[in-house]
């Protein structure tokens, strides 16, 4: 019973381990990540976070900056909240709350 237990305890997740290795490696090299070996040695050295670290490496290789809803710094805001004041980012060149305010201050003193 021992046996049988202990083998279930370390050989269960050595299978997982080794799979996971096999999978990075295979898979790095049918989508280009060069070397594949690296990505297995990576997997395998470092259990399961080395797989998740292969996973998002790989996931930047699909990245389409044109199609990047954050790229430029600025957020889609759900229209239950348009009216409320925005954080500017750098680069931003949209006007604040106080600017709108100025403004019409402005307006109404030259008249």
């Amino acid at each position: 019973m021992q046996r049988l237990l202990l083998a279930i305890l370390v050989g269960i997740p050595l299978v997982w381990h080794l799979g996971l290795t096999a999978v990075a490696y295979y898979d790095a090299g049918r989508v280009g990540l060069e070397p594949p070996k690296k990505w297995a040695a990576l997997t395998f050295f470092i259990p399961v976070i080395g797989f998740f670290i292969y996973i998002f490496e790989r996931s930047e290789l699909s990245y389409d900056p044109e199609s990047d809803p954050y790229r430029d710094n600025n957020f889609n805001i759900h229209p239950s909240r348009a009216d409320d004041t925005s954080l500017p980012s750098r680069g931003d060149n949209r006007l604040t709350a106080d600017d709108l305010e100025d403004d019409s201050d402005d307006s109404q003193i030259d008249r």
